[in-house]
Parts: structure tokens; sequence; C-alpha cells
């Protein structure tokens, strides 16, 4: 049985900005599965999660298989925010229906409807399980909350002196950026702290430059990806931070206004990107933008996420705040391969291993 791909003959450039018309050119190529669009193992399954438009729970998540949707789950929530798999395990946050969902993952997609459990209006953002906690970050009342996943039950929770968003695990700590003092506030917080889970306890806090938003852990080092406001919003300022995580050193590069960056930083093949104009670009070892080795190019939009599946395809999630949105897939040597069709402003991912 054999795939039948659309290749559009206009540049890179110009595919995002064209793909939702009509184009009157095009070339069908048939394809056999053997030689198919390689995006994860045939037998994985990718998640993409879209946060749907404020106000509306209409948030949702695509399944896919084979290069294949091959399940849409609508609905799902208001402001659908974050995806982790664990296990055969799907978790879900809705930020601001203020719950945390589980589905069964089987070889067919989600189990529906799954399990649904509150926050009580705590507005939680992203999660990392430990052992069998689930721990996760919540703006409306600053802390960190403990889900026991066992019973389900939120046990406890860890006060913090900000507003929280990332949350990552070293193997031994819990680190969590603070972007703001208080909700709403141009992201005026400058820290990231670092939490002892046998105690519940924050045991050091680091200033790493303002607005800091996504974390990642890579060699000893957390990477920090920034983004802060003028007072009046209208301005955006960009920036990178690096701590040091044996010596306490934090190095700290700002890009200031007018640089299309985003919030997004990930690693690929040993080397940590931040998104930038059109796609991802290295980060040097001062933090600054290796623009000359950037993957990606669609047009001079700034992904809205990215995600590398550590089987060398990069996902850039493109957005104009409206479903559908697209998600672009580009292969190991940078090349753009193909397209994914998503709710509006797909903004996570997390792959199931059928092993």
């Amino acid at each position: 049985m054999g795939l039948f791909v659309i290749i559009y003959p206009t540049p890179e450039l110009n595919l995002e900005n064209n793909m939702r018309k009509v184009i009157p050119l095009f070339i069908l190529l048939y394809i056999s599965c053997e030689d198919s669009i390689k995006t994860t193992e045939d037998s994985d399954i990718l998640f993409i999660s879209s946060e749907g438009t404020f106000g509306n729970s209409d948030g949702s998540i695509a399944v896919i298989k084979n290069n294949q949707v091959i399940q849409s789950v609508e609905n799902i929530g208001d402001v659908v925010q974050s995806l982790l798999v664990d296990g055969d395990k799907l978790f879900v946050i809705a930020n601001n229906s203020h719950l945390i969902k589980k589905y069964t993952i089987t070889e067919s997609g989600l189990n529906l409807p799954g399990i649904e459990i509150s926050t009580n209006n705590s507005s939680p953002r992203n999660m990392v399980i430990v052992n069998d906690k689930l721990y996760f970050t919540n703006w409306n009342s600053m802390d960190v909350k403990i889900l026991n996943l066992n019973t389900y039950a939120i046990e406890t929770s860890i006060p913090l002196q900000g507003i929280p968003e990332d949350i990552v695990y070293d193997g031994q700590y819990l680190w969590i950026s603070l972007p703001n003092l208080e909700l709403y506030d141009t992201n005026q917080g400058s820290s990231v702290v670092k939490i002892d889970i046998s105690s519940n306890s924050i045991l050091q806090t680091y200033e790493v430059g303002r607005g800091p938003q996504q974390l990642i852990i890579d060699n000893n080092f957390l990477w920090i990806s920034r983004t802060f406001y003028s007072s009046d919003w209208y301005t955006a300022y960009y920036g990178s931070s690096k701590l040091d995580l044996e010596t306490g050193e934090v190095t700290i590069n700002n890009y200031g206004p007018g640089i299309v960056c985003g919030g997004g930083i990930l690693k690929i093949n040993e080397i940590v990107y931040r998104t930038t104009s059109g796609g991802i670009a290295p980060l040097d070892d001062d933090l600054s933008l290796n623009l000359s080795a950037k993957i990606g190019s669609l047009s001079t939009r700034t992904p809205y996420s990215a995600f590398h599946d550590n089987d060398d395809i990069l996902y850039l999630g493109t957005s104009d705040y409206n479903a559908p949105d697209t998600v672009f897939t580009y292969n190991e040597i940078g090349e753009l391969e193909t397209f994914i069709s998503v709710g509006a402003l797909p903004n996570d991912y997390a792959i199931w291993k059928n092993n």
C-alpha cells in the first residue's frame, strides 16, 4: 500500500504562507511505504497538543502514527498547556480549566474519555514525574503541587515567592523558573529555584536575568530561555542564561528588543538551540545566537514551539492564532520534509515508545 504526498513547487520560505491557499501547480508522487517520509519509528506514537483559543475550551491533541493523524481529541479544555508520557499513560494539563487529564495509551491511540483531576483553581502549567509522584507548577496558587499517582490525590504543595513556569528534574533536585513576581507583571521575575524533594523545601535561589521561561538540563548546566516586556507590553525583549550546577556560576546574555527569538530551548545532538526568526539556532559559549547554523526558514515568523524526537526529526509549530495551525518537520540535515495540520497554537509534544 502506498502513500501519496503533495510536493509544492514553492521555496521553503513561501510554503508556510501558501499552504492554506489553493495552489494550481503540484506534483503527485507515489511513494512506497518503505520510502515514506520518516517522522517517528513505525510503532511509536507522537502526541502534539494545541492550546486552543483562550476562553473557548477548544484545546486539542493530535495523535500521530506512521506519519498520519490517527486520532484527534478535541475540546479537552481551556489552554492545553503541557503533555507528559509516563509508561502507557499520557498526562495533560489544561491551564485555564484548572485540571489534569490522564489517558491510557494503546497502539491505536488514546482510550477515551480518560480521567480528570481538578487542581482547585490553581492554574497549572508544567509538570515532571519522579517515582510515583507528579510535580506541577501553578500560577494562581504560586506553588508546586504534588499529585500522588497511586491515589490521584494532591498530597501537598511547595510555596514559592513568585509565579512559576517550567519545571525540570536533574535526578536529585527540582528546578523551577519564576518569570513573574505577580500575575501579568511584564515578567519582572528573574530567578530559578532549586528544590529538595525529600523535604519539599527550597534549597537555593539563583538570579538568572529577567523573565526566565523554559528550562533544560545538559552536561551539568541548567539552560534557560528568557522573555520579558516593556511596561506597556508593546516591546518584547529576549535573552538566554546558563547556570553551572556545580559552581553556581551564572552566564547571562540579553539579546535586546527587535530580535525575533521566542521562548523555546532544546538540545539536538549535544548542542543546545534557541528558537529564533523562522527556526532554531545553536547557542555559542557566551549564549549568543549562531544564526549561520540556523535550522528552518519559515518566513520571518518565530516558531511558536519546537521539539526534537531524538530520531533526527525536528518539529516546528507555527500559528496564526486560529485553527488549523501547522507543525513543520525537518530531517537530520535540516531539510524541510512535510507538515502536520493541528489545532490552534501547537505548543507541546510527547512520544510514546512502543517497546
